[in-house]
């Protein structure tokens, strides 16, 4: 039986086995996929199991999307431009590295009835997918990509890397047509210390967070009649990405699909 991972810390909220499972159940496959937290420590024996052939996949989320590059032999073009991993699998026995975030915020993204071309962007955060959302942005040609981190220099950082980024202090609130958190706020039933109150009405409130369905940042976006958004697709969409690359196979994304994660 293949084995396939999804590493993280935390890990407990990931819903990510949840969705394998019934996908590889869905085209009967002979594979089982876990959770399983780690620290930096464990990344490089966890990684080279992968080399072992003693496990056939890994998915990568919080905090170590940077941390897994360097025991990898090659990464894919995204993978590279970002500096983001999220999937690894081997290929011709090199331990590659992909980032399927990009595409799964993309699809996300244009799923929703709002037109982001040539938009205003403010992003709070500057850990794990910010580098794929700010690329996948990028493309989709908005306007002006501002961003906001509670340790401004992990922000200057970004901006070294992608210099069309506007870079500004925790607590300043620009004018915006559309707000991301991409920060761990939200997890855990915590609030974004931000007033939101003079934003005003038709902008889109997008939370990379997927589960809680429903977070306090979202909650607040509803209650001042903005469209409020939760990265439930964005994770579907990333997740079939890395399953059809371990196993060659495009799942099917139904209702039924959706359902199951907003059961547990």
């Amino acid at each position: 039986m293949k084995k396939y991972f999804v590493i993280g810390n935390p890990i407990d909220h990931s819903l990510s086995p949840k969705l394998h499972n019934y996908w590889l159940r869905e085209n009967n496959i002979n594979a089982i996929y876990e959770k399983k937290k780690i620290d930096e420590k464990d990344i490089q024996s966890i990684i080279s199991e992968i080399k072992e052939k003693k496990i056939n996949g890994i998915n990568v989320t919080v905090p170590f999307k940077k941390a897994v590059i360097p025991y990898l032999d090659k990464l894919s073009p995204e993978a590279e431009l970002t500096q983001s991993v999220n999937t690894i699998i081997l290929m011709d026995n090199n331990l590659v590295g992909y980032n399927t975030d990009i595409s799964g915020f993309t699809k996300a993204i244009k799923d929703l009835n709002f037109k982001i071309e040539g938009k205003k962007i403010f992003i709070l955060g500057a850990g794990g997918v910010v580098p794929s959302i700010i690329f996948a942005l990028n493309k989709m040609n908005v306007s002006e990509i501002i961003i906001s981190n509670r340790t401004r220099q992990k922000a200057d950082d970004l901006k070294t890397q992608f210099k069309i980024l506007n870079v500004i202090d925790w607590g300043d609130l620009p004018k915006f047509d559309v707000i991301i958190n991409a920060t761990s706020l939200g997890l855990n039933d915590e609030v974004i210390n931000l007033n939101f109150s003079d934003v005003g009405e038709n902008k889109l409130f997008y939370d990379v967070i997927y589960n809680p369905g429903l977070t306090n940042f979202l909650k607040e976006g509803k209650k001042l009649g903005n469209q409020s958004e939760n990265g439930k697709l964005m994770f579907v969409y990333q997740a079939a990405h890395a399953f059809k690359l371990w196993h060659g196979i495009e799942p099917i994304i139904k209702n039924e699909t959706l359902k199951l994660l907003e059961n547990d």
